[in-house]
């Protein structure tokens, strides 16, 4: 967490920024852990504070503010990695402890834009266009699971041996889509997490990959899912709503919402938990 729907939410959410000018950039003091900042936040700071932001995007699982071209700066990036448990927002974080930076703009849509991270493991880089193609480009990050063609799908993780459940968990195949609705999507096709890839039939890939856009696609109509721990938040610090729609994750022991013939089990894959149907998601 969070994953291609918040991430997306979170992009959708903090668009008002678009047009606007960084008018200065700050951390407030902490005691915590300090969150990764590329290059060091002098440097950052010389170069944003100014510029005009362009566009906001998203790479995967990470938030892509672009701003304007102004020598030497070629149209810089910055890029917001939340891990587990980062926001990036345009107001009302959950507290105050764990905002990390704070980018005061100038612009009648949006103040400022917050970066939240509760446990530290976030990481925001100041990136060129040449090092965002380096270390984000298409040997380093799969296509969107959003947009994938289904042929791009099956030709690119029909061949591995692992798991599929592992296999869409591999950001460099396919980028955006994490444990949770890994497991949401295998159960809406029916199949069982640990069948192999070079298992699956030509009909089977075409399922899943209607079923990835499926559920993907839901997930951000209902801007994500707050889990229990209730870290995740819209940018205007309200919750997401797709977890009361969730058929597996979480809800072991539970009877399936599909079948009502088995209770969703939950097994360990490459260190992670994963929840399926054992009737409907038979080997």
């Amino acid at each position: 967490m969070p994953e291609l729907p918040e991430v997306e939410t979170m992009r959708r959410c903090i668009e008002p920024v678009t047009g606007c000018h960084i008018r200065d950039l700050r951390q407030p003091r902490s005691r915590l852990r300090p969150i990764k900042i590329l290059p060091r936040l002098s440097d950052f700071r010389r170069r944003v504070v100014g510029r005009r932001i362009v566009s906001v995007g998203r790479l995967g699982k990470r938030v892509v503010v672009a701003l304007d071209q102004r020598d030497p700066s070629p149209g810089d990036r910055i890029i917001f990695e939340p891990r587990m448990s980062g926001l990036v927002l345009l107001a009302d974080p959950p507290n105050q402890e764990h905002v990390r930076l704070v980018f005061e703009l100038s612009g009648k849509r949006a103040r400022r834009l917050l970066f939240w991270n509760q446990r530290g493991l976030g990481v925001v880089r100041l990136v060129s266009p040449r090092l965002c193609a380096r270390l984000y480009g298409p040997d380093r990050l799969g296509p969107d699971a959003l947009t994938i063609d289904p042929e791009v799908l099956r030709e690119r993780l029909q061949s591995s041996r692992r798991a599929i459940k592992v296999a869409l968990l591999d950001q460099r195949a396919l980028a955006g889509i994490g444990n949770l609705y890994a497991s949401e999507i295998l159960h809406r096709v029916r199949l069982h997490p640990e069948t192999r890839c070079t298992d699956l039939r030509p009909i089977q890939w075409k399922r899943l990959h209607a079923a990835m856009g499926e559920v993907l696609e839901e997930a951000i109509c209902h801007q994500g899912s707050t889990l229990r721990d209730g870290t995740y938040r819209v940018a205007r610090n309200r919750p997401g709503a797709y977890q009361i729609c969730h058929r597996v994750y979480q809800r072991a022991g539970e009877p399936c919402l599909q079948c009502g013939k088995a209770d969703i089990a939950r097994i360990v894959q490459a260190q992670r938990s994963t929840f399926f149907c054992p009737f409907c998601q038979k080997r």
